[in-house]
C-alpha cells in the first residue's frame, strides 16, 4: 500500500521550479508559495498545494503516523530543496594538520607536496586503513553531511593510486550506499588519476595502468560510471590527460575534470573531450569561460579550497554573466578543504560575488543535480524525490543572512524525516 503523507503548512515553498539552467538568475524568478504544503507518496512528492488548496486537503489526512497521516508544521517555516553537493573527496584516512600549518606558515601547496606532505601523505595513511575503519570514516562524514542538510554528494577515489586501493575505496562508497544508512545518497567517482604515485616512472605509464588495469574492474563491478583527472602541474599535463579522458569515454565513462585551479589548460580539455563539469577554476578567465560555453561544461566552484588555501575564489560572478551553468561544491578533502559545509561556504562566496539568493541557492540544488545528471531531485516538483529542508525562518532570504548559522530544523530524505 502507498504511504501517503501531507506536510505543512510552510510559510514559503521555494520550488527551484522554473529556473534558467544557465546564466544569472534574480531573486524575482524565485517561484513561491505561501502557506501550502506537499504531498508525498512514498519516496517522491506527488503534489504541491497552494493555502486554499493545502486547508482542503488536510481534512483528509490524521496527524499521527499510518496511511494518510498529516505532518503538521507548527511554526513559521521555509521549505527548500535538499542540497547536493557535487564534488567532494570524503573517503581517506589521516589528517593533514601539519600541512594546513606549514602552508599558513608561507610554504606553497606545491612545495609541501614535493615535499613529503601533500595528496601522497593521505594515500599513505588510506593504503594502511581497512576496509572496515574506511567506511566507518565515510560514515561519520556522511552523519555530518546531512546535518548540514546534503542528501545528496558525490564522492571521489583518489587516495588509493593502485589496483588494490582504488578498489577498496570504491567498494566501501558502494558498501555504505547499499547499506541505506541515513546519510547522503552516494555518487562515486573514479579518480584514480589524482596524482602518479611513486611506484610509477613516468605519468603516462600511470594512466595507462589505470585504463588498462583498474578501469576494466570499475566498469565490471559496476562501482562507477564516472571518471576524473587533476590537471595541473604536479599531477597531468592537459596533453595526457585529454589522451586519457579520451580512453576513459571510449569505455563508457562520463567525465569530469579538476580544472584551472593554480593554471589554466584543464577548461580546454574538458571543453574538448565533452566533459560534464570543470571543476574548481580559480585561475580562468574569459577564455576558459568561452570554452567551456561552447562545449556546454558545467562550471563548478569550490570555496571551501579557497578557504583552506588562504587563496581568491574563482570568479562566481563572471563565470554566470558569461552565461555558464554555476555549481558550488565544498571540495570536502583532508589537505585543502577540510570543513566540508556547504550552505556556510555558498552564503560566503555569494556575498564575495555579489551572487543573488536565487543564484546561490541554485547551485546548490537544481543545477548542482545537473552537474551529476541526476533528473530527480534538486526541485520541489510532483514526481521528484521528496529530499527537502524545512529551515525556520519566515523568509527565505534568513536562510543565507545568517551565512551557515542557522540550519534546516527538519531534513526529509526520500519522503522519511530523518532528523
Amino acid at each position: 500500500m502507498v504511504q501517503k503523507t501531507l506536510v505543512g503548512p510552510f510559510k514559503q515553498i521555494l520550488t527551484m521550479n522554473d529556473l534558467p539552467s544557465k546564466g544569472p538568475i534574480k531573486d524575482d524568478q524565485l517561484e513561491i508559495i505561501e502557506g501550502g504544503g506537499i504531498l508525498i507518496e512514498d519516496e517522491i512528492i506527488a503534489a504541491i498545494y497552494n493555502k486554499e488548496q493545502f486547508e482542503k486537503e488536510k481534512k483528509h489526512y490524521r496527524s499521527k503516523s499510518g496511511d494518510n497521516s498529516y505532518y503538521k508544521i507548527s511554526k513559521d517555516a521555509v521549505l527548500i530543496p535538499g542540497f547536493i553537493d557535487s564534488h567532494t573527496h570524503m573517503v581517506y584516512a589521516g589528517s593533514r594538520a601539519k600541512d594546513y600549518a606549514r602552508r599558513n606558515a608561507g610554504e606553497s601547496y606545491l612545495d609541501i607536496a614535493k615535499s613529503g606532505g601533500g595528496i601522497l601523505s593521505t594515500v599513505k595513511y588510506t593504503r594502511e586503513a581497512s576496509f572496515k575503519q574506511l567506511k566507518q570514516l565515510l560514515f561519520e562524514r556522511g552523519l555530518t553531511h546531512i546535518k548540514c542538510g546534503i542528501t545528496t554528494t558525490e564522492v571521489k577515489s583518489g587516495y588509493g593510486l593502485d589496483l588494490e586501493n582504488e578498489l577498496k575505496t570504491l567498494r566501501v562508497i558502494k558498501n555504505l550506499k547499499e547499506s541505506r544508512s541515513l546519510i547522503p545518497e552516494l555518487i562515486p567517482t573514479c579518480l584514480s588519476a589524482h596524482v602518479k604515485p611513486d611506484e610509477f616512472k613516468t605519468h603516462e605509464e600511470y594512466l595507462d595502468y589505470i585504463i588498462k588495469e583498474i578501469l576494466p574492474i570499475i566498469k565490471e563491478e559496476k562501482l562507477s560510471d564516472r571518471v576524473d583527472i587533476f590537471i595541473e602541474e604536479g599531477a597531468f599535463n592537459p596533453e595526457i590527460s585529454l589522451k586519457f579522458l579520451e580512453a576513459a569515454k571510449e569505455m563508457g565513462f562520463k567525465i569530469t575534470v579538476h580544472a584551472d585551479q593554480f593554471s589554466t589548460g584543464g577548461s580546454e580539455v574538458a571543453a574538448k573531450v565533452g566533459a560534464i563539469s570543470a571543476d574548481h577554476l580559480e585561475a580562468s578567465g574569459e577564455t576558459e569561460f568561452s570554452l567551456l560555453k561552447d562545449g556546454n561544461v558545467i562550471a563548478t566552484v569550490l570555496p571551501g579550497a579557497s578557504m583552506g588555501l588562504g587563496m581568491h575564489y574563482a570568479p562566481a560572478r563572471k563565470i554566470l554573466d558569461a552565461g555558464l551553468c554555476l555549481v558550488i561544491a565544498t571540495d570536502w578533502n583532508p589537505g585543502t578543504a577540510p570543513m566540508g559545509d556547504l550552505l556556510i561556504q555558498a552564503a560566503v562566496l555569494g556575498a564575495n560575488q555579489k551572487l543573488s539568493i536565487a543564484e546561490t541557492l541554485s547551485a546548490i540544488t537544481n543545477r548542482a543535480a545537473m552537474a551529476l545528471e541526476l533528473n530527480d531531485r534538486g526541485i520541489i516538483k510532483p514526481q521528484y524525490l521528496a529530499d527537502f529542508l524545512v529551515f525556520p525562518c519566515s523568509e527565505y532570504e534568513d536562510i543565507f543572512y545568517n551565512q551557515g548559522v542557522l540550519r534546516p530544523k527538519q531534513i526529509w530524505m526520500k519522503g522519511t524525516r530523518i532528523i
